[in-house]
């Protein structure tokens, strides 16, 4: 494993490196050729801080981002479905669903179609599609060692952390992100962290030999914590920054339902959301694209109070029309810029340093609306160099994202990672875990049941073939799977099990003596046990599916088969 971080780490450096190639390709023929417009960059990326507009003013910017919508959306919808949107949630729900299953036409679709969004002027940013990207080339990595889905999901993170290390110039910030934010509780993926952060080191080492070494955002080294009279603007930034990063997921997921009630081909509607992201941009063109180069202005007091706060409104209604209606892009940067503008906005009413109150305002938006509060505070501190910041930082992330925890309570959605769930024990990718530690306890009778509970061998009776009655008219049954089922050689997902038994759903697979937890992927094999629960009247379909466990172990007669059916038996009262 350390080998396979060690090679994740270069290649994810390298397609970092194709991605912004490709990227600045597409910024060139869509904003510079045909809108005759120049947003202001980076200096640590060879750019200037200059905006310039052609002899045409904003009137074609809408032609550029809805051309770009049309094609993305077309390369999208036509070949990947699951590279819409902003990538990083679609590897989240690879790690917890699918074992790290990636389909391996993925990362490039969206390679290439994030980098049209953003170039053609669509607000996302580059995070998610390079989160995608590797953690899509982790996957086909796996797959063509053969490894188990356990260190698939590994793979997959290592990936996703040396893609976003490159992009970032983050790696202690990136690692730490790839493993927190597939839980929306303060909890991490401990085993993956050591080697995402091998392979995010290697990456950032890799994109340092073209890129240089220096952060992505100038900060003056003056720029620090001056005492104790700071803390209050400090705290009162942590609160508004939560209540911000409460609304941004509201919005982008709610304009995300509106665009999917709309009754116009699915292919469309990124070059609709393209068209009105276009039409805002003509009164606003710091809307378009991740905004690096105005967080950068912000950085520096160059943007007037009225238009931080303008700004601030505009780039989350920008960023929900451009990802939200299916365009390919990420939503870091967009929120990195939205607290950008809320820090400039307290830093003039406070008339502190404009550079800390953004450095901070950027951390404590994001690890709020992400979930991410400790990830963020690093991945900021790394990509501006405002380690000085990291007290009054720490205190602004810590109160932003526990307002955002408390008010989320009373809205829809709670986060910007619809994939993300709470901890480990909610997660399919360890719920195995969970449940062979469950049968061992019972197997060795470590777990003291109340008095109350009465004397059914619930495994017993499960492996006699025999159902059991459950609320809503629904029943639980287990059965060994037939040789002759043509359920057999497929998976979960094409087996057409809820077809042909509506509402039902298989909840545990025993093979041998493992206890697999089931996901759309897993491939039913001749003699597994299944666990389902279906309704009542379809046990006429499961018994010509199923045989009962016991009588097939008989039949078997093999040591594994047999070992497998002591192992389920116990003589605890479940």
């Amino acid at each position: 494993m350390l080998l396979d971080a060690l090679l994740l780490g270069v290649i994810g450096g390298l397609s970092a490196q194709v991605f912004l190639w490709l990227l600045r390709l597409s910024t060139h023929l869509f904003l510079g050729l045909i809108a005759g417009y120049v947003e202001p960059g980076l200096a640590s990326e060879g750019d200037t801080l200059h905006q310039v507009i052609g002899p045409h003013g904003l009137w074609l910017i809408p032609v550029a981002t809805t051309l770009g919508g049309l094609i993305a959306g077309f390369l999208v919808y036509t070949w990947a479905p699951e590279a819409e949107g902003h990538g990083t949630d679609t590897a989240v729900k690879a790690v917890h669903w699918t074992g790290g299953a990636i389909r391996a036409r993925v990362a490039p679709l969206k390679m290439i179609a994030s980098a049209i969004t953003i170039g053609s002027g669509g607000s996302a940013g580059r995070e998610g599609p390079t989160a995608l990207i590797s953690a899509g080339i982790g996957s086909m990595y796996a797959t063509f060692q053969h490894r188990s889905d356990s260190e698939r999901r590994l793979l997959v993170l290592m990936g996703m952390a040396a893609g976003l290390a490159a992009i970032f110039r983050s790696p202690i910030g990136t690692a730490l992100f790839a493993v927190e934010v597939l839980y929306g509780g303060v909890e991490f993926e401990a085993e993956a962290l050591l080697y995402c952060m091998l392979a995010a080191i290697v990456a950032y080492g890799v994109n340092g030999a073209f890129s240089g070494w220096q952060p992505l955002f100038q900060v003056s080294p003056l720029t620090s914590f001056t005492g104790l009279s700071d803390l209050g603007w400090y705290v009162a930034l942590g609160v508004a920054s939560g209540i911000v990063g409460t609304i941004l997921p509201e919005v982008f997921y709610r304009v995300r339902d509106l665009f999917l009630d709309l009754r116009v081909p699915t292919v469309m509607k990124p070059a609709i959301g393209g068209l009105l992201v276009g039409l805002i941009a003509m009164a606003l063109p710091q809307v378009l694209g991740g905004g690096y180069g105005w967080i950068q202005d912000a950085i520096d007091e160059r943007l007037a109070l009225k238009l931080l706060v303008i700004l601030v409104v505009a780039k989350i209604v920008a960023l929900s029309l451009t990802v939200s209606s299916g365009g390919s892009g990420g939503v870091f940067a967009p929120s990195l810029y939205v607290g950008a503008m809320l820090g400039g906005i307290f830093a003039a009413l406070s008339h502190q340093p404009h550079a800390g109150m953004v450095v901070i305002g950027m951390g404590a938006v994001f690890g709020a609306a992400a979930r991410v509060p400790l990830a963020t505070l690093i991945m900021v501190s790394e990509m501006t160099g405002g380690y000085a910041l990291l007290v009054p930082a720490a205190l602004a992330v810590t109160l932003s994202f526990l307002v955002q925890l408390r008010l989320s309570k009373f809205t829809k959605y709670d986060s910007l990672y619809e994939g993300q769930v709470v901890g480990r024990i909610d997660s399919p990718a360890h719920r195995a875990e969970h449940i062979e530690l469950a049968l061992q306890l019972l197997d060795t009778g470590k777990v003291a049941l109340p008095p109350d509970v009465s004397h059914l061998h619930l495994a017993a009776l499960l492996q006699s073939g025999m159902a059991l009655d459950l609320p809503g008219g629904l029943q639980m049954t287990a059965g060994a799977l037939r040789p002759d089922s043509p359920w057999v050689g497929k998976s979960i997902e094409s087996a057409g099990v809820n077809k042909s038994i509506p509402n039902a759903e298989i909840t545990g697979v025993l093979r041998g003596t493992s206890v697999i937890y089931p996901h759309p992927q897993t491939v039913l094999e001749p003699g597994d046990r299944l666990l389902i629960i279906a309704p009542q009247s379809a046990q006429s379909t499961l018994a010509e599916n199923l045989a009962s466990p016991s009588a097939a172990a008989q039949r078997a007669g093999s040591e594994e088969q047999q070992a497998g059916a002591e192992k389920v038996k116990t003589e605890e009262p479940v």
